[in-house]
């Protein structure tokens, strides 16, 4: 008989080989029309990328069986509810959450945000196709919940806090990344630059919207090859203007990329068509600066070895396995309820 952990990674590996056609059949095509239709800041290319990277990152099945091999108590013998109450910044944010509860054993009562329910049902769909009976359940609210695993922004954070206090519980907030340059990038790697920095109109957690370069670098140069890459979304053109106009009347000095703005300031932006540059003089200085601001940063890009979440260019929207949320270990989490 095949164990609940065999059975689970066989259901995830069928939904990874589906997913490889997506897009391409009338009703994953009405899917992709749909999400966008009900979140304008998504878009076509947007969907499509996110798909392939969970395709490609967390459904093969070399690595989801050597990923959960690695999580001996995993599945659990009493499984537990389980809330997921999932963001929709980017399609399928919650996906990553939904995997880890139905291989560690649990029962999953999911709360899709209204940004993303379309994907989101959609794969759960699947899954059941594969497996009906699939402990998936949604989650209205008032349901008793053993465990909680909850995303939004910094004020939504303070809610689920008071609202799920007293059993165990893994929140996140909101967060940014980081990319570290050295000035020895040549333009085959500032394109993959882009490709950690516009993608899902800047909206996700992993996208780069701060800069650490050597003191000498030439912004101007960098500026023109960002300047390259294909427009994103309208409403991001439009978030661009707006904030160029502000800056503009309140004297701030700001490169103009055209449909993005880079600022020299020790600032996080306050909009996603913002960039904001600091500069280093020795390359020690900028672990400290990034262990000062450890509570804020989800990823860091960089060819140097600078930080323990340090990725290559390229890879912030293609996160494995092993990219935790947070650094928070999900199984770890999930065996331990």
């Amino acid at each position: 008989m095949i164990d609940s952990r065999e059975k689970r990674i066989e259901t995830f590996v069928r939904l990874g080989v589906q997913l490889a056609s997506f897009g391409q059949d009338a009703v994953s095509g009405w899917v992709v029309a749909e999400a966008c239709r009900e979140n304008a800041w998504f878009t076509p290319s947007d969907v499509f990328r996110a798909v392939e990277a969970i395709r490609s990152e967390m459904l093969g099945e070399e690595n989801l069986r050597q990923w959960i091999s690695s999580y001996p108590l995993l599945p659990v013998t009493r499984p537990r509810n389980v809330g997921l109450i999932a963001a929709g910044n980017i399609p399928l944010v919650g996906f990553f959450d939904l995997l880890c509860v139905l291989l560690s054993g649990h029962r999953c009562l999911l709360k899709s945000s209204s940004k993303d329910r379309v994907l989101m049902e959609y794969v759960v769909a699947q899954l059941r196709q594969f497996e009906p009976g699939i402990p998936v359940y949604p989650y209205m609210g008032t349901e008793p919940l053993d465990a909680v695993i909850a995303t939004g922004s910094d004020n939504t954070n303070r809610y689920f806090r008071s609202r799920y206090k007293g059993i165990p519980a893994l929140f996140r907030g909101s967060r940014a990344s980081v990319a570290v340059l050295s000035g020895e990038e040549n333009d085959a790697t500032l394109d993959l630059l882009a490709e950690d920095i516009f993608p899902y109109s800047g909206l996700g957690c992993r996208n780069v919207s701060r800069l650490l370069v050597p003191g000498e670098y030439d912004l101007a140069a960098l500026l023109g090859r960002l300047s390259e890459f294909p427009v994103p979304n309208p409403r991001y053109r439009n978030n661009y203007l707006q904030r160029r106009a502000l800056l503009a009347m309140q004297g701030e000095p700001f490169l103009d990329g055209g449909f993005f703005l880079m600022r020299e300031c020790d600032q996080w932006p306050s909009s996603v068509s913002e960039i904001t540059v600091s500069r280093y003089e020795r390359v020690e200085q900028i672990a400290e600066w990034l262990s000062s601001r450890e509570e804020r940063i989800q990823c860091v890009v960089s060819a140097l070895s600078v930080h323990s979440r340090a990725v290559p260019f390229g890879r912030a929207q293609r996160p494995s396995l092993t990219d935790y949320p947070d650094g928070a270990d999900v199984p770890v989490f999930l065996s331990e309820i």
